[in-house]
C-alpha cells in the first residue's frame, strides 16, 4: 500500500509539473501579444484546464476519458507492476525537469509515455506492448499533431486577413484581443481534457495492479464506492478502463490546474518570442488552429502532444507573413527534441527499473 500512495503522490506531482511545464501551450501568445500580463494568462488558463473535468463527467461537447483508457493500455496488464510504474513516472519527472530548465518545450505526454513503456520492457521485454497500433499512431502524431496545427492555422489566418482586408487597423486589433481571450480558453480546454487524462491513466493502472496482483481481487464491470474502486472490464480480450474514482479526476485536474497558475516562464520566453513574433490575430489563428487539433484528436482518443500542435500552429501563421518569418534555427531543434523525448525516456524508466530492482 506504501508504493501505491508513493506512486500515485508522484503522479500528481507529475501532473502539477505538466501544468507549468505546458502553460506555455496556452497562454504563450496571449502573454506575448500583451492581451494579459502573465499572471492574468496562468488564472486564465488555469481555471478552462480545471473545468474541463465538468465536460469530460458530463460527456459535453464530445469530451470523455478516452485518452486516459489509451495511456492506460501502452503495455499488457500482466507485465505491469508497481516498481514499473514507479519508474516510468520518475524518468518522466526528470526529462520534464531537464527540458523545462533549458527551455525546451518538449512533450510531457510523450515522457510519460515512454518512461512508462521503457520501465516495462525492462521488466519483461518488447512482447509487453499492448497495441502496438496504438503505439504506432502515437509516434506518428510527433509529426502529424504539428503538421495539422500549421496546416489548419494557415489556412484560418489567410481566411481572416482576407474577410478583414477592409477593417480599420486598430479597430481591428482591438477585437482581436478579445477575441484571444476566447482562443487561449478553447485552447487550453483541449490541454487540459488531453493531459490531465493521461496522469488519470497511469493512477487507474497503479490501482488496478495493487488490486490484482496484491488483493489478488478478480474484476469484473462492477463500480464500487471506495477509493479502489474497480477499474477495468475484460471486453473481448482487451482491459478497458471504464471507471475511475472521482478522487483521481478531481486530483489530476486540480494539479494540472495548479501548475498551470505556477507558470512555465522559461518555455513561455520560447514560445511566444522564438519561434516567430505573433499578432493578435495571428494568436487567435494559432490557438484556434491548436483547439481544433485537440478535440478532434482527443475525440478519436490519441494521446497528442499540446506543445508540438501550438507549435506547429504558431509556425503556420508566421509563414502567412514569409518563410523567413520563422526562426527555423529554433524549431528544427525543437525538433530534435520531440524526437528524443520517448527513446530517451524510456531509456531513463528502464535503468531506474534496474536499480529499483536492486532494492
Amino acid at each position: 500500500m506504501t508504493l501505491l500512495i508513493v506512486i500515485i503522490v508522484l503522479a500528481l506531482i507529475f501532473d502539477y509539473i505538466n501544468g507549468f511545464h505546458d502553460a506555455a501551450n496556452s497562454i504563450a501568445t496571449v502573454v506575448s501579444t500583451k492581451v494579459l500580463t502573465p499572471f492574468q494568462a496562468v488564472l486564465w488558463a488555469a481555471f478552462f484546464n480545471a473545468i474541463v473535468l465538468v465536460l469530460c463527467k458530463n460527456h459535453w461537447l464530445g469530451f470523455e476519458m478516452k485518452v486516459a483508457d489509451a495511456i492506460a493500455k501502452i503495455v499488457k496488464t500482466e507485465a505491469i507492476s508497481l516498481t514499473v510504474i514507479l519508474a516510468g513516472l520518475i524518468a518522466a519527472i526528470v526529462w520534464n525537469l531537464f527540458t523545462w530548465y533549458f527551455g525546451i518545450p518538449s512533450s510531457s505526454s510523450h515522457t510519460l509515455m515512454g518512461g512508462f513503456a521503457g520501465a516495462a520492457i525492462a521488466k519483461a521485454g518488447f512482447g509487453v506492448l499492448a497495441d502496438l497500433a496504438k503505439i504506432y499512431q502515437t509516434i506518428a502524431f510527433i509529426f502529424l499533431a504539428p503538421l495539422m496545427g500549421m496546416i489548419l492555422a494557415y489556412f484560418i489566418n489567410l481566411f481572416i486577413l482576407h474577410i478583414c482586408k477592409r477593417t480599420n487597423p486598430s479597430k481591428a486589433e482591438r477585437w482581436f484581443k478579445r477575441l484571444q481571450l476566447v482562443s487561449s480558453a478553447a485552447f487550453s480546454l483541449g490541454h487540459g481534457s488531453n493531459d490531465a487524462q493521461k496522469v488519470m491513466g497511469i493512477i487507474a493502472s497503479a490501482i488496478l495492479v495493487y488490486k490484482t496482483q496484491h488483493l489478488g481481487i478478480v474484476l469484473d464491470a462492477h463500480t464500487g464506492s471506495t477509493w479502489l474502486d474497480a477499474l477495468a472490464i475484460i471486453e473481448k480480450g482487451k482491459q478497458k478502463i471504464t471507471f475511475i474514482p472521482l478522487w483521481v479526476q478531481y486530483s489530476c485536474f486540480a494539479a494540472i490546474g495548479l501548475g498551470t497558475l505556477s507558470g512555465g516562464w522559461r518555455i513561455i520566453k520560447t514560445m511566444g518570442t522564438k519561434i516567430t513574433k505573433v499578432t493578435p490575430l495571428e494568436g487567435v489563428s494559432a490557438e484556434s488552429a491548436g483547439a481544433i487539433t485537440l478535440y478532434l484528436t482527443q475525440y478519436l482518443g490519441i494521446p497528442v502532444s499540446t506543445t508540438h500542435t501550438i507549435t506547429g500552429s504558431i509556425i503556420g501563421v508566421g509563414l502567412t507573413k514569409r518563410v523567413s518569418a520563422v526562426r527555423w534555427g529554433v524549431t528544427i531543434s525543437l525538433l530534435w527534441a520531440w524526437i528524443l523525448t520517448i527513446p530517451v525516456s524510456a531509456i531513463m524508466g528502464a535503468i531506474i527499473y534496474y536499480i529499483s530492482t536492486m532494492f
